[in-house]
C-alpha cells in the first residue's frame, strides 16, 4: 500500500502526484496484512464471510442518547485549561507538536508536576531519565516570577525510558495511570510492523493502538510530535485524524513568548489561544498578554499605531510598527513580520489609489511587535495608521488604538465583536479608538469612558489622526 505523506491518500500502487492534495513525490510504501481468503460463497455483496459475519455492535437511536458533558481534569494551568476547552478530557488522546527547542517537554513536565492527585506515566524516547530529573529540579526551584508554586517532591510521577510499544501498553497495565505522556511518537515502535522507527506505518500503527488503549477505559494519553522543515506535524494526515485534540506550541525562539493553539478539539473550540513567556524557570502563563504585547507607549515615535485584533475569542492589544524610505534601489522593497505580505501590498495600493500617497518608490517596512504573527483583518487600519505616521513623520497620540478592516474600495468593513475590543481598549487605559462606521449600532448602550471615533473611508481616518 501506498499512502500519500501530506493528506493521507491511499493508493495500491505508487504516483508521482497525489490525486487528492496535488502535491508530487509525497506517497510512500508501507506493508499492510493480507485478508484471508473466504470459503464461503454465495453471499449477496460477494464478500464470503465479510457479509454474513454477527456485527458486534448495535444501531441506537438517536434518543436513547445520553450526551453529558465529558469528565475533566483540571490541568492547573489556566491557558492550557482555555485551549483544551476547560481541561483534558478523560479517555481522549491528545497531540501536541512543535518545532525542536520550543518548550513542547517544558510545558507538559511542569504541568504534570503540578498534578500531584494524579497518577502519571511519563515515557521517554528520546532523553534519559537522569536529563528529565535535572528539568524537573529547574522547574521546581522557587522563583519569584512564577505564579504557581510548584510542589517539592514529585512521587506521583513515574518516569520510564522505553521506544517499544509492547513495553509501554505492558507498564501501563501494570501501573494503571491516570495520565500517559509519550515523548515522541516518533521515536516508538511496534513488533507487528517491519519498518523502522518514525516511519508512516510505525506511526500509524502505534498512534491506533494507543487510539483503542484510550478508548477501552484506559488512561489519558498525550503524544508528543515533531514538526517538519515545512511546518507540519511529521507523518501523514492520518495521525491528525486519529487523535482527538491536535495542540500547536508555536513561537520564535529569539523571543520570550510562545503560543498555543489548538489545530483540532473534539471537545470544544479551536478559536482559543494560550500565552506563555519563557522563563529561566520554566513557561509561566500569561493572563494579560496585551500589556505585555504593548511595550512603552510614549507617543513621540512616528510610525507606531495601536491594533486592537481579535484571537479565538479574546480581545488582543498590539503594537503595529511601520517604516517608510526612500527607496536605495530602483524597486521598492515590501517586508512585512508577523503580518501578511501580500495584504501589505494590497493596503498600500489602497493607499495610493483611494487616498494619493504615493509610495510606489518607497520601501516599506512593518512588524508586529513581540514576535506574533497576525491574521485578524481589523489589523488593517493599525497598519495604514502605522504606514501614514511613518510616510508623514508625524506620531500618533500613545492612547488612541484602531481597528477595522480595508476594503479595496477604501472602505472600513465592519468588525466582529467590537464590545469586547472596546472594552479592552477601555480597560488599559486608552482615551480614543477609531473603529468602522457600520460597527456604531453595534455597540452597547451603556456609558462608555473612551471616545469612540466612527470611520467611513480611509480619508476619516486619515483626518481623524492628523487633522
Amino acid at each position: 500500500m501506498y499512502v500519500c505523506d501530506n493528506c493521507g491518500q491511499e493508493s495500491s500502487k505508487w504516483i508521482g502526484r497525489c490525486p487528492s492534495c496535488g502535491q508530487w513525490n509525497t506517497f510512500k510504501e508501507f506493508r499492510t496484512k493480507q485478508p484471508k481468503a473466504s470459503s464461503k460463497s454465495g453471499s449477496p455483496l460477494g464478500r464470503g464471510t465479510w457479509a454474513t459475519a454477527e456485527p458486534t455492535s448495535r444501531p441506537i437511536a438517536l434518543a436513547d442518547i445520553h450526551a453529558d458533558d465529558e469528565p475533566r481534569i483540571d490541568m492547573l494551568d489556566p491557558e492550557l485549561n482555555r485551549v483544551l476547552g476547560g481541561g483534558l478530557v478523560r479517555g481522549s488522546l491528545t497531540l501536541l507538536g512543535g518545532e525542536p527547542g520550543i518548550g513542547k517537554s517544558t510545558l507538559l513536565l511542569q504541568t504534570l508536576l503540578r498534578l500531584t492527585a494524579m497518577r502519571i506515566l511519563y515515557v521517554s524516547g528520546e532523553e534519559s531519565a537522569r536529563q528529565i530529573k535535572l528539568r524537573a529540579d529547574r522547574l521546581q526551584a522557587p522563583a519569584t516570577q512564577q505564579s504557581a508554586q510548584v510542589p517539592s517532591t514529585a512521587s506521583h510521577l513515574q518516569v520510564v525510558c522505553d521506544t517499544s510499544l509492547e513495553n509501554i501498553v505492558a507498564h501501563i497495565e501494570q501501573e494503571h495511570p491516570d495520565i500517559v505522556v509519550i515523548d515522541s511518537v516518533q521515536t516508538i515502535s511496534t513488533e507487528t510492523v517491519e519498518s523502522a522507527p518514525g516511519s508512516i506505518t510505525q506511526i500509524r500503527e502505534c498512534a491506533t493502538s494507543l487510539l483503542r488503549l484510550a478508548k477501552s477505559d484506559g488512561p489519558t494519553i498525550i503524544l508528543v510530535g515533531h514538526i517538519t522543515k515545512e511546518g507540519t506535524i511529521a507523518g501523514p494526515k492520518v495521525l491528525e485524524h486519529i487523535v482527538d485534540t491536535v495542540l500547536q506550541f508555536e513561537g520564535d525562539q529569539h523571543y520570550l513568548y510562545r503560543i498555543l493553539r489548538a489545530q483540532k478539539n473534539r471537545f470544544g473550540s479551536t478559536s482559543e489561544l494560550g500565552i506563555y513567556e519563557m522563563l529561566s524557570t520554566g513557561l509561566r502563563a500569561v493572563s494579560n498578554p496585551s500589556e505585555l504585547l504593548l511595550g512603552d507607549r510614549s507617543g513621540d515615535l512616528s510610525g507606531v499605531a495601536i491594533a486592537v485584533t481579535m484571537e479565538g475569542v479574546r480581545p488582543l492589544l498590539i503594537e503595529t510598527q511601520a517604516l517608510v524610505s526612500t527607496a536605495a534601489y530602483g524597486t521598492a522593497q515590501r517586508s512585512a513580520t508577523g503580518f501578511d505580505q501580500r495584504r501589505l501590498s494590497m493596503l498600500l495600493a489602497v493607499l495610493e489609489k483611494r487616498v494619493g500617497f504615493k509610495l510606489a518608490q518607497k520601501d516599506v517596512f512593518l512588524n508586529i511587535a513581540g514576535g506574533l504573527r497576525v491574521s485578524d483583518p481589523a489589523t488593517d487600519l493599525a497598519v495604514i495608521a502605522a504606514v501614514l505616521s511613518s510616510n508623514v513623520d508625524s506620531p500618533i497620540a500613545a492612547d488612541v488604538c484602531a481597528t477595522g478592516e480595508i476594503g479595496l474600495s477604501g472602505e472600513l468593513r465592519p468588525v466582529s465583536r467590537i464590545d469586547q475590543r472596546i472594552a479592552e481598549a477601555q480597560r488599559l487605559g486608552f482615551k480614543r479608538i477609531l473603529i468602522p462606521a457600520a460597527n456604531v449600532k453595534a455597540i452597547s448602550p451603556h456609558s462608555l469612558s473612551i471616545e469612540v471615533t466612527p470611520c467611513r473611508r480611509v480619508e476619516d481616518a486619515f483626518r481623524a489622526l492628523f487633522g
